[in-house]
């Protein structure tokens, strides 16, 4: 069994196909999957997802691509969700030149952190180019706590260790399997698969032998595979430890039996 730590079914070009995709990840094992939210007028769909079937389990929050959308409404529906929710995200800072203003963005991340704090639960991360400002974030938030995921970890063994110490899971992505991946092969190779999550972040980065292809849930095979090749185990002892890795994260304990 595999769970899909983050993946983006409420993308309106999956929901005629939706039945398809999800028998597609069953037939390959994956049968668990956390849709994380971007910004307050999709939360709704993610919500929706989750009632109507049981494997799914929403994770909504505001990208920071979108931090000029949190604001009071924003803030009390988010409140309103926690009950039905098993994380917040993805949230965050990404300082690629075009995005909202820093202090923008990181005002609206304190104001996630401080509601998934007060909810004891655990938050999805987006993290680009900003791994500075973020480290100081999480320590002067005392997030250790509620921990979370470093979502398609971009940065280092070095910042990998740091986000650990901070209660996070790394999480592995597509990236990982493409001939040019330099940091994501030696953040596996170097962190214990106990730190580990597996994640697609379909519709996006598709892992390699699907280069080019919309991304799904069921390539998360071919991302288990390539982290059980790099360190030398086997694909089966990769799908349990991450799997038990994110049952642990996202209190999924009771509700996820193959």
């Amino acid at each position: 069994m595999l769970i899909d730590t983050h993946c983006h079914l409420d993308y309106l070009p999956f929901s005629p196909r939706l039945p398809e995709i999800l028998t597609s990840a069953s037939n390959c094992g994956v049968l668990r999957y956390i849709v994380p939210g971007v910004e307050p007028r999709s939360w709704e769909r993610i919500i929706s997802l989750s009632r109507a079937d049981e494997r799914i389990f929403a994770a909504p929050g505001v990208h920071p691509m979108h931090a000029d959308r949190w604001d009071a409404a924003a803030e009390e529906s988010l409140r309103r969700l926690v009950p039905e929710i098993v994380a917040i995200g993805e949230i965050g800072l990404d300082y690629l030149e075009g995005m909202p203003p820093r202090e923008l963005q990181q005002a609206v991340f304190r104001a996630q952190l401080e509601i998934a704090k007060s909810a004891g639960l655990p938050v999805i991360i987006h993290c680009r180019k900003a791994f500075a400002d973020l480290l100081r974030i999480l320590s002067e938030e005392q997030v250790r706590e509620i921990g979370g995921v470093m979502h398609a970890f971009s940065g280092s063994v070095e910042i990998a260790r740091e986000c650990i110490a901070r209660g996070f899971k790394i999480g592995i992505a597509g990236p990982v399997t493409w001939s040019n991946a330099i940091r994501p092969v030696k953040v596996v190779k170097e962190i214990s698969l106990q730190h580990l999550l597996l994640e697609t972040d379909s519709p996006d980065i598709p892992p390699e032998p699907h280069r080019g292809e919309v991304n799904e849930p069921a390539f998360l095979v071919d991302i288990a595979r390539k982290v059980a090749e790099i360190k030398g185990i086997a694909a089966g002892e990769v799908a349990g430890v991450t799997t038990e890795n994110a049952k642990n994260v996202f209190s999924l304990k009771n509700c996820c039996s193959a």
